[in-house]
């Protein structure tokens, strides 16, 4: 049984570096991009866990090819992964 249960986000954060930030209106080419497991619930999730308490975690993913990236940190601070 969980100590604690967390009912929040779980998504993929898709990061694009440019060399500035854009004017609004305004298109820049991004010269790099990355993929990023959070969500709100899911990084306290995650936080709690990592502290020793354990946790549940209540989310909906879908089932797009980001979801597996999605649930990967989850999956591997349960000892699942």
């Amino acid at each position: 049984m969980a100590d604690i249960v967390v009912v929040g986000s779980i998504n993929l954060d898709l990061i694009l570096r440019c060399a500035r930030i854009p004017n609004p209106g305004e298109t820049l080419h991004a010269h790099s991009r990355s993929l990023a497991p959070g969500g709100k619930g899911a990084n306290q999730a995650v936080a709690t866990a990592r502290l020793g308490a354990r946790v549940a975690m209540v989310g909906a993913v879908g089932d797009d090819p980001f979801a597996a990236p999605a649930l990967a940190l989850l999956d591997s601070v349960a000892g699942r992964g």
